[in-house]
């Protein structure tokens, strides 16, 4: 299987439904197999048996034979010429056809004309399945028992009996033959593989030794499956995503055939079902301008567009089209991405921007197939290598892509060093930190997280200019400038650095090294370069994933859990401690006068007291608390764990620091207070949301009577609110 020769999954908008047309297909469906009993039934009550008492019925009859055996033969006709199976239910119509037809004969014609059924059966026995021939077999048997029987049993058991050692003798040697021939086929494709070998050997497309790992043609077809999905994988995510921003009729992948002549359908998201799915002209229509020129097309008119090919004739009538050419790095076209609609709606320029995007995504996603057949050597390398890209797409979080990555470096490679850095903007100036590292001594390892600037080592070199260094023996180097010169890492004889690039953007490094001489064949750092390449999309994918979670989870002002997020720990915290028995307290604040700090000083200081209020709040929980923003200038922390004792003294503690904090203004230094309220479970309440009234009631307490104050529902119960000095 190749790409050009993959099926395009076509979008359908409407369900089938069970018309009057299809119930008509069904009927004719049956006229074979009640055809076949009809003869059945005439053969018993003794028709057929003379030209002279032929009757209309018989006529029907036979017509209605000969009906069903052509409708049978156009049925097998179909399927053969779509390349489907045939049934066992179409196998037994098209061969009982026949035997009542032959039946027939013999009944008209005298038992001299029998050898016409041992002919059929070894027709029967060579061309169908074994199923439907032992079963045509039987029936046979009936339709002479129908002629013969009871009169003359002799001559019934004499023909069966023939006529099973006939059929059984013919499709045992039959199937001898086909056996031999089968072998012959095996060895000729296996000679043919290992000709196609040594060949690929020539052309480079597998190293020296492939045939070592490749000890059948089935791990070959494996492998080249395996790499044909992930394309099929890769241009289909593309394609979904030009459907869905674009807002397309069609979206297609046509791809040159070898000879350059023709272009054919590698995949398409489409509603029509007239998408040209057979190879046509490449340099005919829009495409052909397309092709000749290598520049992308964008056309649309109200009355429809001509040159339009990757339709059937007689096609939608195309308004709008947007096609881009997807060009290889030496500026060879290798196939058209078009986007195309039915409304005179046209396509602008950022449309075509996305569309190259995408484009350049197809075309990487099988450039990197194409590295990936370059890389096998052996059959071990290449389920480790395997393994090592499932691990990095399996990676959720940054880190665990920084450990899968390690991971799978060692697994391609025999490397005694390994490194993962990132790159990031600070203050305006390029900084790279190392995320992770292995295969050195405590004392390296301690370097993990550690950032240096943008200087000339071989690191900061790699993200400059985007291409793998160093490019000559790292033992010739008079001095290895692998990070900074503060971080020396001695004794390495081969070192190569990779960049980790996703789209036009470099995230960072993966820094490789081996204590030998020339350690890294060709093979192992081209895998080091794909394993480089699916990592930067794997750190990209996290770091996306992050931010998004982040962005659903946090405020964005202060950087605390969002209120939504509060509710659901809420509820996770409160259950265990349900389920354990254990206690949990929950702190409400309240900032005091908030509103005449942003009255008086203005909404951007109120926003900076806001953040300054969140940070002492995070510093002063423990790791174990979960601080949120609850709405406004209010704050909740849910406290596992912790008694009203125990969270009384962390809410002074955290009242206290920031009656103590002071905020810089225009208009001169500025100090703020907190009111907090606390409730126990469960002590005070057993349910989430009575402890969040309880907290409120105490809370509003705090500010009635004072602010700047905690107070627990005890102290509100007994009505002694007592104010605690800062």
């Amino acid at each position: 299987m190749t790409p050009g020769n993959s099926v395009p999954r076509l979008r359908h908008s409407r369900p089938l439904a069970f018309t009057p047309g299809r119930w008509m297909q069904q009927v004719v469906r049956l006229v074979p197999a009640v055809a076949v009993l009809t003869v059945f039934a005439f053969l018993a009550r003794g028709r057929f048996r003379s030209f002279d008492g032929l009757s209309w019925a018989d006529a029907v009859a036979f017509g209605v034979l000969l009906l069903g055996g052509a409708l049978v033969i156009v049925r097998r006709v179909r399927r053969s010429m779509s390349g489907a199976p045939m049934m066992l239910r179409d196998e037994l119509e098209f061969g009982g056809s026949l035997l009542a037809a032959a039946f027939i004969v013999v009944a008209l014609g005298g038992e001299l004309l029998f050898p016409v059924v041992y002919l059929l059966m070894a027709f029967l026995v060579t061309f169908l399945s074994r199923p439907a021939a032992g079963t045509l077999l039987g029936v046979s048997v009936l339709f002479d028992a129908l002629l013969t029987l009871p009169e003359r049993w002799g001559v019934f058991a004499g023909r069966t009996t023939f006529l099973v050692l006939f059929a059984g003798l013919y499709h045992v040697v039959l199937s001898a033959r086909l056996a031999a021939a089968r072998r012959a086929e095996d060895d000729a494709v296996k000679n043919k593989v290992k000709e196609l070998e040594e060949r690929a050997r020539t052309f480079r497309l597998v190293s020296s030794g492939a045939s070592d790992s490749m000890p059948g043609v089935k791990d070959q077809e494996k492998w080249l499956v395996a790499a044909v999905k992930e394309i099929e994988g890769a241009t289909g995510s593309a394609l979904e995503v030009a459907e869905t921003a674009l807002h397309t009729h069609s979206v297609a992948v046509f791809l040159l055939t070898s000879d350059d002549r023709s272009l054919k359908l590698h995949d398409c998201r489409s509603t029509s079902e007239q998408i040209q799915r057979e190879r046509f002209a490449a340099g005919e229509g829009i495409f052909g301008a397309l092709l000749k020129r290598g520049v992308p097309v964008r056309m649309n008119g109200s009355s429809g567009l001509k040159g339009v090919t990757h339709y059937e004739l007689g096609g939608p009538g195309v308004c709008a089209i947007l096609a881009v050419p997807i060009v290889e790095g030496g500026g060879l076209v290798r196939g058209v991405l078009v986007a195309d609609r039915l409304e005179n709606k046209p396509f602008n320029e950022e449309d075509e921007r996305l569309l190259q995007v995408i484009a350049g995504e197809v075309l990487r996603a099988i450039e990197v197939e194409r590295v990936m057949s370059y890389i096998r050597r052996s059959r071990d390398e290449k389920d480790r290598f395997f393994r090592a890209i499932e691990e990095l797409n399996r990676a959720g979080s940054p880190d665990q892509v920084f450990l899968a990555v390690l991971e799978s470096a060692r697994q391609v490679a025999p490397l005694e060093f390994c490194a993962v850095t990132l790159v990031s903007e600070v203050n305006g100036n390029r900084a790279h930190r190392i995320m992770r590292m292995s295969g050195v001594t405590s004392a390296g390892r301690a370097l993990e997280n550690q950032t240096f600037p943008d200087n000339n080592g071989l690191v900061a070199n790699v993200v400059r200019y985007g291409a793998p260094l160093p490019g000559r023996d790292a033992g010739a180097m008079d001095r290895q400038i692998i990070f900074d010169d503060d971080t020396q890492i001695r004794g390495l004889q081969s070192l190569k650095i990779f960049p980790l690039v996703a789209g036009d953007r470099i995230l960072g490094t993966l820094v490789t090294g081996s204590r030998k001489k020339a350690a890294f064949d060709n093979d192992e750092l081209r895998m080091l370069e794909v394993i480089a390449i699916q990592a930067a999309q794997a750190v990209l994918r996290a770091q996306l994933f992050e931010a998004m979670e982040k962005m659903a989870t946090t405020d964005g002002l202060t950087g605390l859990f969002n209120h939504r997020t509060f509710q659901g720990r809420f509820d996770e915290q409160l259950a265990t401690a349900r389920r354990y028995s254990r206690k949990l307290s929950f702190i409400l604040t309240d900032i005091d006068h908030f509103k005449s700090v942003n009255d008086t000083y203005g909404h951007p200081m109120g926003d900076q007291v806001l953040k300054g209020v969140a940070r002492i709040l995070k510093e002063q929980a423990r790791d174990t608390d979960i601080v949120a923003r609850y709405g406004g200038e209010e704050f909740a922390i849910i406290m596992p764990e912790t008694d009203v004792k125990g969270a009384h003294i962390i809410a002074e503690r955290i009242r206290e620091r920031i009656e103590k904090e002071v905020f810089q203004t225009d208009q001169g230094p500025l100090k703020v207070t907190l009111s907090l309220g606390i409730a126990t479970f469960p002590d005070v309440a057993a349910e989430k949301h009575q402890l969040i009234d309880l907290a409120d009631q105490c809370l509003y307490f705090a500010k009635r009577h004072g602010r700047n104050q905690t107070v627990t529902v005890g102290q509100m119960q007994a009505n002694k609110p007592r104010a605690v000095e800062g």
